[in-house]
């Protein structure tokens, strides 16, 4: 079993409770292990805390958790770093998400000028985090929950010698919306997908060992007039048998923005207001545990449920356990694995991760039908990585006018400053200039 100093920046958060829960259901594999809970607000700390102590010890783990305000003490002489951090929290995001509406442009919180400027406030935290590192725990991973992931990850790989793998459950979950839509049972399909965080495409995709588009192509027959079937699964449905590919659901923005636009206008709130409003309830249902002599997390009053950021946890036992594991992870196309992306630009991909790495599997091509976009989308990528890391708003403006749902220059130049004034307490100076 692994036995290691692992660092949870970010701990704090609503979904603190849940990561720290899913944690100690894979307990035996990391037991002797120190967890050391990070964040920058104390009271919240204490209550994931005591509810992670609480549970440890009904398990009969030899689990030390403790928590801390200091991130440079708490990264000393770590093995790894697990990040899940928003700087603003959902005030933030929800800037994010109503600021691009005003300009005709999709508001969302790792798409568009929304998860370009999350990029920017990330990646900004981001630079002290190494310093820390290099520092006091220079052999340290990171496994990588901040969003957007894939950015993130293209700021550090590229412009540090830290070690990141950035985590998403999207290739394993994004499938489930297509064949659920198609009366279909997830669990006899495999699906394969691959290309950038969030935005990727099925390589392969099998149904009982049998290809599976025509069974979409059935279904789509027997759904498209379906009144039961609501307008997110419809619209991947379509979209899977159009482009002959089983999509991730981010890419509802681009296939049917005009449609998108309009609804998230049409709406009273954005999604990290409604969150802004559930935020007491979840902190309320966390007291309530804490007090508990066995804290039991109830999903309905968790943020995310209890299993939160498990796919991290597995990524991080497979390596310090040395199980050779299949697992989906964003990193460098190191030796172009995956066909059509340059070899320094971070993609999806199915890999196998032992004591020695992360290692991706051989990668078929992304159809030609959706190859482009996804290429798009990973310039976009690189190119906000530059200016997040050592750029001035003249890179920025640059990166957000390539991303595929801004329209013009002149939108990006508008939306950039608007943006980055709302945003300035958290970005650097030279992104301001």
């Amino acid at each position: 079993m692994a036995r290691i100093k692992l660092v949870y920046i970010g701990g704090g958060s609503s979904r603190g409770a849940g990561t720290i829960a899913s944690l100690l259901h894979h307990g035996e594999e990391f037991d002797g292990s120190e967890v050391v809970i990070q964040d920058t607000n104390p009271e919240r700390l204490a209550a994931v805390e005591t509810i992670g102590n609480r549970i440890a010890r009904a398990k009969g783990l030899d689990i030390t958790i403790t928590s801390t305000t200091d991130r440079r003490a708490a990264l000393t002489d770590c093995d790894a770093v697990l990040s899940s951090f928003r700087p603003g929290d959902f005030a933030a995001r929800a800037l994010d998400e109503r600021i691009p509406l005003k300009h005709g442009v999709i508001g969302q919180e790792t798409q568009g000028p929304g998860g370009f400027f999350m990029a920017m406030r990330s990646i900004h935290i981001y630079e002290d985090i190494v310093r820390d590192l290099d520092e006091v725990a220079p052999g340290a991973i990171i496994f990588n929950y901040t969003n957007p992931v894939n950015i993130v990850s293209q700021a550090v790989s590229r412009f540090t010698d830290r070690t990141i793998w950035s985590m998403c459950e999207g290739p394993i979950t994004f499938p489930h919306t297509v064949l659920r839509a198609a009366g279909l049972d997830p669990e006899k399909a495999d699906v394969v997908m691959a290309g950038v965080n969030h935005n990727c495409w099925s390589v392969s995709h099998t149904y009982e060992g049998r290809d599976l588009m025509p069974l979409l192509d059935e279904a789509w027959e027997a759904r498209r007039d379906d009144p039961t079937l609501d307008t997110h699964a419809w619209r991947m449905l379509k979209l899977a048998v159009a482009m002959r590919s089983v999509p991730s659901d981010y890419f509802e923005h681009y296939y049917f923005g005009e449609e998108m636009l309009r609804e998230l206008r049409g709406r009273r709130t954005t999604r990290a207001e409604d969150l802004l409003a559930a935020l007491p309830g979840y902190w309320e249902h966390y007291e309530e545990q804490a007090a508990q002599e066995v804290p039991e997390l109830d999903p309905e009053r968790s943020r995310g449920g209890i299993h939160e950021l498990e796919l991290a946890i597995d990524v991080m036992s497979a390596h310090y356990n040395d199980t050779g594991a299949r697992l989906p992870v964003n990193l460098p196309n190191v030796g172009g694995a995956l066909p059509g992306f340059d070899p320094d630009v971070v993609v999806e991909m199915w890999c196998t991760v032992d004591a020695r790495g992360v290692h991706p599997e051989p990668q078929l091509p992304l159809p030609h039908a959706v190859r482009g976009l996804v290429q798009e989308l990973a310039e976009y990528q690189y190119l906000a990585a530059e200016a997040a890391w050592r750029g001035t708003r003249a890179d920025g403006i640059r990166a957000l006018v390539a991303n595929p749902l801004v329209p013009t220059l002149a939108v990006a130049e508008e939306l950039y400053d608007e943006m980055a004034y709302a945003h300035r307490a958290y970005l650097p100076e030279r992104l301001l200039r």
